[in-house]
C-alpha cells in the first residue's frame, strides 16, 4: 500500500546496499550505459516539453576492478541455496582424513548462486566449516567480493572474512573493510568499511564508518562513527545514526539543501524524515534564512482505506526581513499551509478537497520563489464531490482564492464559487448519432462587484459520417443561461461599485439569454507519394469547411463572472465561441475555410505540417466585451477574420522548426507571430530559440541551451528579454528571466552551479498602484548541487528549473 508513496532516499542508502550483499540482482552488465540522442529509448525527442532524467553517466569510468572473475552464468536465485547440492573443483584434494577435506590449486566451490573461489579450502563434511585461504574470491547475487581469509560455517551461515574488497554489479558500489562478520543469514557487521560509486581505488567521495550493522530481515542498517569524505576532506559527521537496507522506509535525515536569494539571504535546510506507521509518515524541515530568521517546515502523508492526502505547512515565529508590499510583515509571525486530499465515497464517486492558505499575499514573494518556481498571483482552495459513469461525468463543490500578488489588490481575483454544480453526458445513440448535455449552476461572489447565480445549460445532436477520405459532422445545440443576482445589482458595473449620478447596466434582477448554435464541420483528405532530397514521403492535402450560425442577443445586461476574450489562434477557426466562460455567446454567421498539407516519412512519422486559414463573416459581430464601468465594445464589420497560417518541420532528427502568423486585412497589421527552433548539440546538447508576438499584449525573445564545452563539462544558460510596447497592462520588460549555469559531470559526481535573476513579482492589470510601488519587482538566486551517483544530491532545485526554462533538457 504505501507503494504509493515517493521514496525517501536517506544519507547512507546505497552504502548499506552495498554491504548488504544478496540484495540485488545481478544482471550481469558492467555498468549503466550512457544516454544517446540516437537511441529513440534514451533521447527526448525533439519538441518534447517534458523529458526523462538523463540515466547516471558511468561510461567515463574505468572498468569494474574485481570484475575478472565475474561469472555471468552463475544463477541469481538466492531463494535455491538451502534446496542446491555444492560443487567442488580443485587440482589437488586431500581426502585422508574422511572428515576434514584439503583442496588445493584453483579450488572452486559452487552452491546456487554462490561461487567461492581461493588458492586453499579446508571443509568439514561434519561441522560445514571451511577455511579459505590465498587471493579468496566470492560472488553472490548482486555483489562481489575478494579478501585475503575467509573462514565460517555453511549450515549456521557463519564467516569471517579480512582485508574485504567488494564490488556491487548492479549499482557500481564498492569499498573496503578490514573485517567482515557474517552472524546468521540475516545479521552482518563490518569494521572500518568504506563505500563509493567512484572507481576501484579512485574514490572522489566516500563513506568511512568505524562499523557498520546489517539486519536484512527488519531492512536496517546502524553506523558508528561515520565520516563522509569528499577527497581527503571530511564532509559530515555522523556518531550514530539508522538507514533502510531495502526499499522500506527508516526515519533518518534527508539530504540538506543550501541556496541563496535577495530576499531571504542565504538557505539551509535540514530534514529529518519520520517513518511513523506503514501508512502515514512525516518529514519535519528546520530552515534558516539569514535574512528573514528560522522556520519550521513539514510534511505529513497518509493512505487510509480509501482515503489518501498530504499536508505541508511552513511556519515562521517572526519574521525580521524587509517588507516591500501592501501587507506590513515585518515582526510578524508568517505561514503557509497546503492540504490536499482524495477520498472514495462510493462506486464511481470520490472526495476531492485542497486547502492553500498563506498568512499574507507577500508569503510567496518573501520565500516561496526560488530558482524552480515562477511567480504565484493566486491561491485556490476547493471541494467537490465527483462521479462518473460510462457515459457520464458530475461534480458538486466550491471553489475560493487568496490573493498572493504583494503589490495588488483582492480586486484581482476571480469570483468565488460558492457553490458550482456541473453535469456533462454524451450518449451514443447509433453508429453515427450521439446526444448530450453540458450543465452547470454556480454561486459567484466577489466583494465590491455584483453577485449572483448563473445556470448554463447546452444540450445538443452531433452526428459523425466519413471514411479515412473524408468527413462531414453536423451538430445542432441549444443554450439557455440564466442569472438570479444579488440585492443591490444596480449600484455595479462590470468593473465593481458604480460612483454616484452613472447608471449599471444590468437593468434586471433575473436576466437570461437562449439561442441556438447550429454547426457543419467537412472535410477530404487527399495523398499522394512524392520525394524531398532523396527521400520518399506521403503528402496529404486535407481541405476543410466550417459552417457556424449563432443568432444575435442583446447580453450587454448579464454580468461577467468569469467569461474573457480568448487568445485566437488556428483552432479557434473551428470554435463555437470565441469566448472563455458562459456570461458571452457569440453571434455567428460565419464560414471558415482551412487547408492542411503534410508529409510522413515510411515510417509515418509526421516530417512537415503547414496550415492555413480564414473565417469569412456574412453578418458583423456585434456581441463585444465592456470596455469600461457600463460601456461595451462597438460591433466589429469585418468583411473576414485574420489569415491564420502555421508551419511544424522536422525533415531531420536534429532540427525542428515551429511557427504561426496571423495577419489582419481589417488593420492591415500583424496581429500575432511565433516562432521556436529546436536543435540537438551532439549527444548531450540543445540550442532553443523562441519569438512570441501579440498586438497589444506581448513581445518576448527567448533563448535556452546545454552546450557540451571541454571534457566532462557542459554550460548551462535561458534567457527570456521584452522589449517595451504600447499596452494598457503592466507587464515587465528588459530581461525578464536570465540564468547561467555550468555542469560537471564525472564517473561518480555531478556538480552544478547556477545563478538566476528573475521577475520575482509582476502586477499584471490596470487598477491604480499605490505610491512608490514598482510594477516589476526582480530577485537574483544562486545555487550550489552537488549528485553523488548512487546516493542522490544535496538539494532537488536545480534539475525542476532545468526542466522548465530548457527546453528538452535531460
Amino acid at each position: 500500500m504505501m507503494s504509493k508513496f515517493p521514496p525517501r532516499r536517506l544519507l547512507a542508502v546505497a552504502a548499506a546496499l552495498a554491504l548488504v550483499g544478496g540484495q540485488a540482482s545481478a544482471k550481469g552488465g558492467h555498468s549503466h550505459p550512457k544516454a544517446s540522442s540516437d537511441d529513440p529509448d534514451q533521447s527526448c525527442p525533439l519538441g518534447s516539453f517534458h523529458c526523462a532524467p538523463r540515466p547516471y553517466n558511468y561510461a567515463m569510468c574505468r572498468p569494474n576492478a574485481l570484475l575478472e572473475f565475474y561469472d555471468p552464468t552463475l544463477s541469481k536465485d538466492s531463494s535455491l541455496r538451502d534446496t542446491s547440492p555444492s560443487y567442488v573443483n580443485a587440482q589437488h584434494v586431500d581426502s585422508s582424513n574422511q572428515t576434514v577435506y584439503h583442496f588445493s590449486g584453483d579450488v572452486v566451490m559452487q552452491r546456487a548462486d554462490q561461487q567461492l573461489q581461493a588458492d586453499r579450502v579446508d571443509y568439514n563434511d561434519d561441522s560445514t566449516d571451511y577455511d579459505a585461504r590465498g587471493n579468496v574470491r566470492y560472488q553472490e547475487a548482486g555483489q562481489l567480493l575478494a579478501a585475503s581469509h575467509m573462514k565460517g560455517n555453511t549450515d549456521a551461515s557463519r564467516g569471517v572474512a579480512d582485508d574485504v574488497r567488494y564490488q556491487m554489479l548492479e549499482s557500481r558500489g564498492n569499498g573496503v573493510a578490514r573485517q567482515g562478520h557474517m552472524l546468521d543469514a540475516q545479521h552482518t557487521r563490518y569494521s572500518m568499511a568504506t563505500y563509493s560509486t567512484c572507481d576501484v581505488g579512485h574514490h572522489v567521495w566516500e563513506f568511512r564508518a568505524k562499523s557498520i550493522s546489517i539486519d536484512k530481515a527488519n531492512g536496517v542498517g546502524v553506523a558508528r562513527n561515520a565520516t563522509m569524505r569528499i577527497g581527503k576532506l571530511p564532509f559530515l559527521y555522523l556518531p550514530y545514526f539508522t538507514f533502510p537496507t531495502d526499499n522500506r522506509r527508516k526515519s533518518g535525515f534527508l539530504y540538506p539543501s543550501f541556496g541563496k536569494t535577495g530576499r531571504a539571504g542565504f538557505e539551509v535546510s535540514t530534514p529529518y524524515y519520520l517513518n511513523l506507521a506503514p501508512n502515514y509518515d512525516a518529514t519535519l524541515d528546520p530552515r534558516i534564512y539569514t535574512g528573514r530568521g528560522a522556520m519550521l517546515a513539514g510534511e505529513f502523508r497518509y493512505l487510509l482505506p480509501g482515503t489518501t492526502g498530504q499536508l505541508n505547512a511552513e511556519y515562521v515565529p517572526r519574521d525580521h526581513g524587509q517588507s516591500d508590499g501592501l501587507a506590513d510583515t515585518q515582526g510578524d509571525s508568517r505561514y503557509l499551509v497546503n492540504l490536499s486530499n482524495t477520498t472514495q465515497l462510493w462506486q464511481g464517486w470520490q472526495f476531492v478537497g485542497s486547502y492553500n492558505r498563506a498568512s499574507d499575499s507577500s508569503y510567496l514573494y518573501d520565500y516561496g520563489n526560488a530558482l524552480s518556481r515562477t511567480p504565484v498571483y493566486l491561491l485556490s482552495s476547493g471541494a467537490a464531490i465527483a462521479g462518473s459513469g460510462k457515459w457520464w461525468n458530475a461534480s458538486f463543490g466550491v471553489t475560493t482564492y487568496q490573493n498572493t500578488n504583494p503589490f495588488a489588490t483582492d480586486s484581482s481575483l476571480p469570483y468565488r464559487q460558492l457553490p458550482y454544480a456541473r453535469y456533462s453526458m454524451d450518449v451514443p445513440l447509433s453508429r453515427w448519432l450521439d446526444a448530450g448535455v453540458d450543465a452547470e449552476a454556480v454561486m459567484f461572489r466577489k466583494t465590491g462587484y455584483v453577485e449572483g447565480q448563473r445556470e448554463d445549460l447546452y444540450p445538443y445532436l452531433a452526428a459523425d459520417f466519413g471514411t479515412s477520405a473524408w468527413f462531414v459532422r453536423p451538430k445542432l445545440a441549444w443554450r439557455y443561461t440564466a442569472y438570479q443576482l444579488s440585492s443591490g445589482y444596480q449600484d455595479y458595473g462590470y468593473s465593481g461599485l458604480l460612483g454616484s449620478g452613472t447608471t449599471s447596466p444590468f437593468t434586471q434582477a433575473s436576466p437570461s439569454r437562449s439561442l441556438p448554435i447550429v454547426s457543419l464541420d467537412s472535410g477530404l483528405v487527399f495523398d499522394r507519394s512524392t520525394s524531398l532530397f532523396g527521400t520518399s514521403y506521403t503528402q496529404t492535402l486535407e481541405p476543410r469547411l466550417y459552417y457556424l450560425y449563432v443568432p444575435y442577443r442583446n447580453q450587454d445586461n448579464l454580468p461577467l463572472f468569469n467569461t474573457s476574450l480568448m487568445s485566437f489562434d488556428y483552432w479557434q477557426l473551428f470554435s463555437p465561441n470565441q469566448f472563455s466562460g458562459a456570461d458571452r455567446q457569440m453571434n455567428a454567421n460565419n464560414l471558415t475555410g482551412a487547408i492542411t498539407s503534410r508529409l510522413l516519412d515510411d515510417q509515418g512519422v509526421e516530417r512537415l505540417s503547414a496550415s492555413f486559414g480564414q473565417i469569412r463573416y456574412f453578418t458583423p459581430q456585434r456581441v463585444q466585451l465592456p470596455t469600461g464601468q457600463n460601456t461595451v465594445a462597438a460591433a466589429t464589420d469585418w468583411s473576414g477574420s485574420a489569415y491564420v497560417a502555421q508551419l511544424d518541420l522536422q525533415l531531420s532528427d536534429r532540427w525542428r522548426l515551429n511557427s504561426a502568423y496571423q495577419w489582419s486585412p481589417n488593420t492591415r497589421l500583424n496581429q500575432m507571430a511565433t516562432l521556436g527552433l529546436q536543435r540537438r548539440i551532439g549527444t548531450d546538447g540543445i540550442l532553443n530559440f523562441s519569438y512570441h508576438y501579440r498586438r497589444g499584449l506581448l513581445e518576448q525573445y527567448s533563448a535556452s541551451v546545454v552546450y557540451p564545452i571541454a571534457g566532462n563539462w557542459r554550460l548551462l544558460g535561458a534567457w527570456t528579454y521584452a522589449p517595451a510596447i504600447k499596452t494598457a497592462y503592466k507587464i515587465p520588460t528588459g530581461t525578464v528571466d536570465a540564468m547561467l549555469g555550468v555542469e560537471y559531470d564525472s564517473c561518480c559526481v555531478t556538480l552544478r552551479l547556477v545563478d538566476r535573476n528573475y521577475v520575482n513579482q509582476s502586477y499584471y492589470g490596470t487598477v491604480p498602484l499605490p505610491p512608490g510601488n514598482n510594477t516589476n519587482r526582480r530577485d537574483n538566486a544562486i545555487l550550489f548541487e552537488v549528485v553523488f551517483k548512487g546516493l542522490g544530491s544535496t538539494g532537488g532545485q536545480i534539475d525542476p528549473l532545468l526542466r522548465r526554462d530548457i527546453l528538452g533538457y535531460q
